[in-house]
């Protein structure tokens, strides 16, 4: 079963084409890695997902269930197993960070105040900001809240995550730790993943390494085994709306199209 899949999907937004026969597939445990110019497509793909805008043409499935028709009640099943990461974090400034973490769970009526902080802080202290349940967003570097929320999209425990633009604007070291968070999510929980960056030091990262628990039950990341011949990462560059190339970071490497070479250099 796949987690996310697009068959020949177009999108227009009046006159202007921005996804032309689109399709792509996301296998479980999986991350697409999606480049390209503004314009290309991008943030249009992850909100087809969720289903937060609809396709003129084509199919759009999630967990082999066909969302592309369905109503604002029937996608709400469906968006609950998916968390989005934006580049600007979207927190809400008037609340705690344990409240925009919590947020969910409570809005939804799926937990009460005293069931909602032990999963509250355990999501807190996967991201590393535990001691930071009770401080403001406005307290906090532009690193740390999007760590938050990762956070807050983990409360559900989603199987998907679509991750936007999510290390832009950080410094090397935060855009770090903001991948290693991707790579536990997919190497420890299973999670299948859509990562949209400009970012390719980061997006590198996601396809060299992998997360693995040592005999200590401590998380620690380590080289992916090239030789193994698999990934779980693959990487796709869209140009004007279509898929101009699709494969693993060794064959990104080996590319020559000029286009590719931008992203390259």
């Amino acid at each position: 079963m796949s987690a996310i899949r697009f068959e020949h999907v177009s999108k227009n937004y009046g006159d202007q084409p921005v996804l032309s026969d689109f399709s792509m597939e996301v296998g479980q445990a999986e991350t697409k890695v999606v480049l390209g110019g503004s314009g290309s497509g991008k943030s249009t793909l992850l909100k087809l997902v969720p289903g937060l805008v609809k396709p003129d043409s084509g199919r759009v499935w999630v967990e082999d269930k066909d969302v592309t028709d369905l109503s604002e009640t029937q996608l709400m099943p469906v968006r609950k197993s998916i968390g989005m990461v934006f580049q600007e974090s979207a927190l809400f400034d008037s609340m705690t960070v344990g409240e925009n973490v919590g947020y969910r769970l409570l809005e939804e009526g799926n937990a009460d105040v005293s069931e909602a902080e032990p999963i509250i802080r355990r999501m807190l202290g996967f991201v590393g900001l535990e001691r930071a349940i009770d401080k403001m967003p406005s307290e906090l570097s532009g690193g740390m809240r999007r760590r938050v929320a990762i956070a807050r999209a983990m409360v559900g425990k989603p199987r998907i995550m679509l991750y936007d633009e999510p290390t832009a604007g950080l410094d090397p070291i935060t855009s770090r730790v903001i991948c290693d968070l991707v790579i536990k999510l997919r190497d420890l929980e299973g999670v299948s993943s859509i990562f949209v960056t400009h970012d390719l030091a980061s997006a590198l990262n996601l396809a060299g390494d992998q997360a693995v628990q040592n005999e200590d039950g401590e998380v620690v990341f380590v080289p992916r085994d090239a030789d193994s011949g698999s990934s779980n990462t693959r990487f796709v560059i869209l140009k004007e709306g279509r898929i101009l190339f699709e494969g693993s970071s060794e064959e990104l490497r080996e590319a020559r199209d000029p286009y590719i070479q931008e992203f390259l250099t």
